[in-house]
């Protein structure tokens, strides 16, 4: 029987960040793969197709050009399935292609097949081949992610009424679209079809979509959405969904209004891939959504098994479960690591996209923090008008007491790139000053935190003091003899 330091159950941005981690520090590390290609649901059917579709919609559609040729303008006049998902295949392949060198440059062992638990360090594999192994593990970590959730009263035909998994390989464009759910994956997909020009309805039991990030941002992104044609169905749920006879999709909501469209995207929550991994033998339990808790170092009750990524829940992003991967690596081999997770980026690759870091303006007042805001429209720099964009904003918070940034906010091209500027400022306990006193490039986006900076500035004019404490007043003794000579 094989026998490793760590064994990893998923080859996602934490398991394989994991492995890597251990390798690096001398370890022997193995990571189950069910499926014949590594990447996990990252690469295979979330971050990495999503925002692949949705770059060659915007390239397709001619979407970036449209601020100065008009809302007519197209690269293509007519977009197929084929057209968008060829890209999709191709960005794959190189990523998998990547991922597994890396694997095998550190050393890190691949086992092809389906992992469950036997006890707590015993691991039993059902390989691609049928056969059946058994591995022993030191340490275990459960990183196997998620899967879109699927209740049973929603008629799922994998053509016409798709979950966010089936929508990377639909095989006909929609006219119309229905979308159900308002977060992140809802929003990505309802906004790239808008983009190619398909009537899409979004249905959303809340008052207002993304309503964790900062409510200006969202309440002008809204704005946006309807501008696009986007029609919002908020605080609504839904009763039935049926489908007639020509396979048309209709959605019939408990307020009583009906939706008809050509197809139909649930993707309201999803749920954690452990149900096959026999928890009860390693005396772990996940919840009603088959997520594992853990303590602050990824531990779940039993020690020697940590979980990482999105089976652990929030902020199930892939870039926090690269860093989650490593922790736990670093963790269990008592290996030094500093935990800079306080204060991580959020990106939604909507069209436009959203982007935020640190604290928003309802935060703020609810822990009685004094704080002010800078404000700066993309199309009030020059780059922005270079590029002709009509959208976008940038937005800080300060607080009043010593200047320090709170929170940053970005919707618009390239707001997920902008957002790690914000970042840097706030993780290293940066201030005002420091955009009002930098240079930026220009013209370019990122000059939008100097302008920005300056918008708050001037609202900060009473809590500024007269004088500042780096600065040495001149005596009236200097100036008199400074004005006679």
């Amino acid at each position: 029987m094989k026998e490793f330091d760590l064994v990893v159950i998923g080859s996602g941005p934490a398991g394989q960040r994991a492995a890597i981690q251990a390798c690096k520090l001398g370890k022997r590390a193995a990571i189950v793969e069910k499926n014949t290609r590594v990447g996990g649901v990252s690469v295979h059917t979330g971050t990495i197709p999503s925002k692949t579709v949705r770059e060659a919609v915007l390239y397709l559609s001619g979407w970036r050009q449209r601020g100065f040729y008009g809302m007519n303008h197209r690269e293509r006049t007519k977009i197929t399935p084929d057209d968008v998902l060829e890209r999709v295949k191709l960005t794959l392949s190189h990523q998998v292609e990547v991922m597994s060198d890396q694997l095998c440059r550190n050393g890190v062992e691949v086992i092809g097949g389906a992992a469950s638990f036997v006890d707590k360090n015993t691991l039993a594999i059902k390989t691609n081949g049928g056969e059946l192994e058994h591995i022993k593990a030191h340490n275990i970590l459960v990183a196997v992610g998620t899967r879109p959730y699927r209740p049973s009263e929603v008629p799922f035909n994998g053509s016409t009424v798709l979950d966010s998994d089936e929508i990377l390989s639909f095989n006909k464009m929609p006219r119309s679209l229905t979308v159900i759910g308002g977060g992140v994956i809802g929003i990505e997909y309802a906004t790239i079809f808008a983009a190619l020009d398909v009537k899409v309805t979004l249905v959303e039991e809340r008052a207002r979509v993304l309503s964790f990030l900062d409510s200006e941002i969202i309440d002008e992104f809204q704005h946006q959405m309807r501008d696009q044609g986007v029609v919002l169905r908020l605080e609504e749920t839904v009763k039935t969904i049926e489908t007639d006879a020509d396979n048309r999709v209709i959605t019939t909501l408990n307020s009583g209004k009906k939706i008809q469209t050509d197809m139909l995207l649930f993707a309201a929550g999803r749920a954690g891939s452990t149900d096959s991994l026999n928890l009860p033998a390693a005396g772990l339990a996940a919840d009603s959504r088959g997520r594992l808790t853990v303590n602050e170092f990824f531990q779940t009750q039993v020690p020697h098994i940590y979980a990482a990524g999105d089976v652990i829940g929030f902020p199930s992003l892939a870039a926090t479960s690269m860093v989650q991967g490593r922790l736990s690596a670093c963790h269990m081999f008592n290996h030094e690591f500093r935990n800079k997770l306080e204060y991580f980026p959020y990106g939604i690759y909507s069209v436009p996209e959203i982007s935020m870091v640190g604290a928003t303006e309802q935060e703020l007042t609810q822990q009685g923090i004094a704080y002010e805001t800078g404000v700066v429209r993309f199309r009030e720099v020059a780059r922005g008008q270079i590029l002709g964009l009509q959208q976008g904003m940038l937005k800080m918070l300060f607080a009043v007491d010593d200047f320090r940034l709170l929170g940053v906010h970005v919707m618009g091209e390239g707001a997920t790139e902008l957002i790690h500027i914000g970042q840097a400022v706030i993780t290293l306990g940066g201030t005002l000053d420091y955009f009002v006193d930098s240079a930026f490039n220009y013209p370019t986006l990122a000059e939008a935190y100097k302008v920005a900076a300056l918008n708050a500035w001037n609202k900060m004019k009473p809590y500024r003091k007269a004088i500042p404490p780096n600065v040495v007043p001149i005596s009236n003794d200097a100036l008199k003899e400074y004005s006679d000579s």
